[in-house]
């Protein structure tokens, strides 16, 4: 039933994106960031291991250091849904305005909507950019993450201004005082320690970067 009411809206929400009378500008439309099939549009950051299997993006931590999926363009200004599971208790997150250190999993920019199934482990705050935890959900938030099946993630990044809905339910509403990056890639985290085993799909875009 879930899949069918899916269906019939998501067409609907991208119709109501777009003035009568004209085609949807590019920066109009939800976008696939991924088909499926295979990691195009995707680059692997480090060592761990990144597989497509039935039409999801598998990534496990193979070795004890970071490992990012990023995407190959960057954005400043976006909606983005997703769905994720986790497959075990490491860590894990959606960075976003991220740079790396030429040749290494080393953030030189860029802050990340937590992932992590345990909970009161912050799942939907905010963290990075060298100011480690910026904010994170109201305790009584902690618990909408469903630890063992899949969470459907909203994530609406516009300026300084970040909100995450998990599961329908808005978790983070935070305007940053004192921003620090900008624009950069998106990207898919596996925490250090090799415990990471994440599981994504669904994944679109809603691109409203002004350049």
């Amino acid at each position: 039933m879930r899949t069918l009411i899916f269906a019939i809206a998501f067409p609907v929400l991208l119709l109501a994106q777009t003035p009568k009378g004209r085609e949807p500008l590019p920066n109009e439309q939800w976008v696939s960031l991924f088909n499926g099939k295979d990691l195009t549009g995707w680059v692997k950051v480090g060592n761990e291991k990144w597989d497509v299997e039935d039409g999801v993006i598998h990534g496990r931590g193979v070795t004890k250091e970071y490992g990012y999926l990023m995407t190959a363009k960057d954005y400043k200004d976006f909606w983005l849904s997703l769905r994720f599971k986790c497959e075990a208790d490491g860590n894990s997150g959606v960075f976003f305005h991220s740079r790396f250190k030429p040749g290494t999993v080393d953030l030189s920019q860029g802050m990340q909507f937590e992932i992590d199934r345990t909970l009161n482990h912050h799942t939907g705050g905010l963290y990075g950019d060298g100011r480690a935890w910026i904010a994170w959900p109201s305790p009584e938030y902690e618990y909408v993450i469903k630890p063992t099946d899949w969470n459907d993630l909203l994530l609406i990044v516009e300026g300084n201004h970040m909100i995450a809905h998990l599961n329908g339910v808005k978790i983070i509403d935070f305007t940053d005082p004192t921003p620090k990056s900008f624009d950069g890639t998106i990207a898919l985290q596996l925490h250090s320690g090799g415990l990471g085993d994440m599981r994504f799909k669904d994944i679109y875009i809603r691109d409203l970067s002004k350049r």
